[in-house]
């Protein structure tokens, strides 16, 4: 049996570890974190829920209790976050981890696990556009308890919230982690001190750590107990953000806040409301806020409840930030522009067009629905889709991968899929009262990562066919080219062994080529910034060609011009940076019915790549010194 081999301390070597766990309370809680709002008053005090009796009380707490053991102790952080891509989690990370068989068995073709994990990425967009929205509009409806006059500025205040929750993105998690840590810190605190004041005075609560009362509770309400799964879940809603958000914090530093910190304050929180209940069953409408005086004492609750659980919504904005890079270099969706913001966390992360796209449909959502309780059906089920799917795909790379025993896997699995299952079919319940909100998104998101990955396929094996060996193509390159003028032609090449395709076009149709030729490769390395010496690397291949190879941090925009500079300046290569010229191919896309993608999947394909990231505007490459060369494809 093999392990993953970790490179160091989660990847993460500047900050200090203390500042990290603040952090990663700040955001990565902030989801789960804010569940005793909602959770246990959804169980016994919702109309929906069940009678606040000893028996129904003490079987309610056992299943939050072992969901969040089960769920989030052990299958996330005990297993799943062992799964990590180069430090970064999310279900992506478990797709790049199986081996290329496991993923695409064709050109164009996905394996079972590779659609899964295709449907539980596209799901997680859909709980990302929903959470905030969700989130911020409980929050402000809560303002409602101190002054009911202020119903009528709960949706303009919603929005102004997110409008500022979005607009703060821009600092990185890591800058919002330092802003929204504290907060965190001080909720989980006063939530576990409540929970424990009420514990002490009611420890017959304690009886719920036994797994029998959920097995009597289920026993006693069948049908209705299956149901009331779909509240139950609200506990652990959470739980995939913590390994989305992996990469921007590191494993090590989530595991010590959720054992040391965050998890007993949640599990003191709703044993303290279940205590509450069962000597104040009146209060079961309202377990959270009846744990303090009415009065000044609620005031101050509500006051520390809103900003809470507005940074609830983080932890999915962050997660949606990861599962988009991840996508991107998977090749499932066109270039953005990814801006890091830290020279120590490679994960940590702003995608600008990303993070407004959310705001808009997350102000669309709250404009549509106007009360948490509208989108509290839809809240869930994209989770609880994901959380299956990440059991599955897990099992998949202890076997593909890791090479553990059909035995353990399997055992592994039902384990996970014992509660994810049930989780999920009761969610699916809600699926025509607003559940199908996060599913028509992520059916969104579906089929456009499954198109741009079949159009890039199709559009590599055109140029493939019809651009030959590099080898090959400079020993015949004097019988193609009619007349070489001065200057300095600079192809960008996305491999350093093959042909470029713009290269391989502009020779076959203009028979002309400047004296200097220059192919241009920049890779991006796994650390901050790339050493002067050694960032550039020149090798003659022909007679006036050049293989430049580049190298650059992730936290470098790579520059282009400066690039060749540095290697004009070292004297590795013989051009002058005012003779060069840029050579870029543009594709346009017949979508017609000769090609093998069929005209709509094209259309949609064409749609897709006129609206990535530029080329010229992401290496910094002077508009004024491009040629761009232009062919007709039909995919």
């Amino acid at each position: 049996m093999t392990t993953p081999q970790h490179p160091s301390d989660d990847g993460h070597h500047g900050d200090g570890l203390q500042a990290l766990i603040i952090g990663a309370i700040g955001i990565v809680f902030g989801d789960i974190g804010t569940s005793p709002l909602y959770a246990f008053q959804e169980c016994v005090g919702s109309p929906h829920g069940v009678a606040p009796t000893r028996e129904n009380v003490l079987g309610v707490l056992s299943l939050i209790v072992w969901s969040l053991v089960m769920v989030v102790t052990v299958k996330y952080l005990g297993f799943i976050m062992r799964a990590d891509n180069r430090g970064e989690g999310g279900i992506f990370s478990l797709l790049a981890l199986l081996p290329e068989r496991a993923r695409t068995p064709g050109r164009v073709r996905f394996t079972p696990v590779a659609l899964a994990v295709l449907v539980g990425a596209g799901l997680l967009y859909g709980d990302g556009i929903i959470t905030p929205a969700i989130s911020v509009l409980s929050a402000v409806e809560g303002i409602k308890l101190v002054a009911p006059s202020f119903e009528h500025w709960v949706v303009p205040t919603t929005v102004l919230i997110l409008l500022g929750l979005f607009g703060i993105q821009r600092r990185g998690t890591g800058g919002i982690g330092r802003l929204f840590g504290p907060v965190m810190i001080l909720w989980f605190t006063v939530i576990g001190g409540l929970g424990l004041w009420h514990l002490v005075h009611n420890p017959t609560v304690l009886a719920a750590f036994s797994p029998l009362y959920g097995v009597r509770f289920f026993a006693h309400h069948g049908w209705h107990g299956f149901k009331l799964l779909g509240s139950v879940v609200l506990c652990v809603t959470g739980g995939e953000a913590l390994y989305a958000d992996m990469g921007h914090f590191g494993a090590k530093s989530i595991r010590y806040a959720w054992l040391g910190f965050v998890f007993p304050a949640l599990v003191l929180c709703y044993l303290g409301q279940g205590a509450l209940v069962l000597g104040h069953p009146e209060l079961a409408r309202t377990p959270f806020f009846g744990m303090v005086p009415v009065g000044g004492a609620t005031i101050a609750l509500v006051a520390l409840a809103a900003p809470a659980t507005v940074i609830a919504s983080q932890a999915l904005i962050s997660g949606v930030f990861s599962l988009t890079q991840q996508a991107v270099r998977l090749g499932y969706l066109p270039r953005v522009l990814i801006r890091h913001t830290s020279g120590s966390a490679e994960g940590q992360i702003y995608i600008p067009s990303v993070n407004w796209g959310l705001a808009i449909a997350c102000i669309a959502l709250v404009l549509a629905f106007k009360q948490s309780s509208a989108l509290a059906a839809a809240y869930g089920l994209a989770v609880c889709g994901t959380m299956a799917i990440t059991s599955i795909s897990y099992f998949a790379v202890i076997r593909e991968t890791w090479g553990w025993s059909r035995g353990k896997s399997w055992a592994l699995l039902l384990l996970f899929l014992a509660f994810d299952i049930p989780f999920l079919l009761a969610n699916l319940l809600k699926f025509l009262d607003g559940g199908y909100l996060p599913v028509l998104v992520g059916a969104f998101f579906f089929v456009m990562m499954i198109v741009w990955k079949m159009g890039r396929t199709h559009l590599g094996d055109y140029f493939a066919e019809r651009s030959p060996p590099l080898s090959g193509f400079l020993e015949s390159l004097a019988s193609r080219v009619s007349v070489r003028t001065p200057g300095t032609s600079v192809f960008l090449a996305s491999s350093a062994t093959g042909t470029p395709p713009v290269l391989f076009h502009h020779v076959e149709r203009l028979r002309v080529l400047q004296e200097r030729v220059v192919l241009l490769t920049i890779t991006t390395e796994h650390i901050p910034v790339v050493p002067k010496a050694g960032r550039v690397k020149v090798e003659d291949i022909a007679p006036g060609v050049y293989r430049v190879i580049a190298r650059c941090g992730f936290m470098e925009t790579p520059q282009v011009p400066a690039m060749l500079a540095q290697a004009i300046e070292e004297g590795l290569l013989p051009i002058k940076l005012d003779d060069v010229t840029y050579y870029l191919g543009r594709e346009t896309f017949i979508a017609g019915t000769k090609g093998k993608m069929g005209p709509w999947t094209e259309s949609l394909f064409a749609f897709l790549n006129r609206n990535a990231h530029s080329a010229p505007m992401y290496f910094g490459v002077p508009a004024e010194k491009v040629v761009e060369l232009g062919v007709q494809i039909d995919l």
